[in-house]
């Protein structure tokens, strides 16, 4: 008895020294934390941000959304998928490719062309609770106001299936019918994300450890199409599907 309590003290002693302030996780994760878009000399502006991604695995690999990506890029007018980032307080860009994606999780895996960016780590050891406090950081309203990553905190306020049976028939569309057949589980959040934010990890606000991937846009046709007006509930997506992704690819975690 003496021994197990004394070695519960442990555990919980040297989670406390592993644990860091919030302000000390953003001031981490930031360099990780990158804008996805293109750019296009010849438009203007030449540059357009879609969304955020996070740097994982070995720092050649980034994390975004697969609805950021754009459908089309116009090669003839040299436009270029590329990551927007803050160097020496001027925001510069790096061209990206496509290496992988996922349709079903909403999810795409960038290889980035170049130098290697710190990487955040992916939480592979435990699932994510019910009213654990997290954070989220991304780019909310885009570039508008410059390229600076914003954090939101709150907790995960709920563990909900991506998609609910409509009241009719009607009111389906033909990729909810999909999502109805073979449904997964996302985290809702009680802090409020915008479009911008898709794409931006959703991470233990003691360690910085990513959870899931902020979803503004696909969670939302599902689980809130029966809304007349769409509330400002915030979705992400579970971190195992990340890590699904990365080993699907033959890419180390962490």
């Amino acid at each position: 008895m003496v021994k197990t309590l004394l070695l519960l003290i442990l555990v919980v002693t040297s989670n406390q020294l592993y644990a860091k302030t919030l302000p000390q996780v953003i001031k981490q994760i930031k360099p990780s934390i990158v804008g996805v878009g293109t750019v296009q000399t010849t438009r203007r502006p030449p540059s357009k941000l879609m969304g955020t991604g996070f740097v994982v695995a070995d720092g050649y690999h980034i994390i975004t959304n697969h609805h950021v990506i754009p459908r089309n890029i116009n090669v003839e007018r040299n436009e270029q998928l590329v990551i927007f980032y803050r160097q020496n307080k001027q925001v510069k860009y790096r061209k990206v490719r496509v290496l992988a994606k996922d349709k079903k999780h909403d999810l795409a895996l960038l290889r980035i062309e170049g130098r290697k960016f710190p990487a955040m780590k992916v939480e592979t050891s435990r699932k994510a609770q019910e009213g654990e406090t997290i954070a989220f950081t991304g780019f909310p309203i885009g570039a508008v106001l410059g390229l600076f990553p914003v954090t939101h905190r709150g907790i995960i306020s709920s563990i909900s299936p991506v998609v609910i049976p409509a009241p009719s028939s009607s009111t389906l569309s033909i990729e909810m019918i999909k999502r109805l057949r073979d449904p997964y589980f996302v985290y809702q959040l009680d802090a409020t994300a915008y479009p911008g934010n898709s794409g931006s990890p959703m991470f233990d606000s003691h360690n910085g450890k990513v959870l899931g991937v902020i979803n503004k846009v696909f969670i939302k046709e599902s689980k809130e199409s029966v809304l007349q007006k769409p509330s400002g509930i915030t979705y992400a997506i579970p971190a195992k599907y990340i890590i699904q992704l990365l080993k699907n690819n033959k890419i180390k975690v962490n």
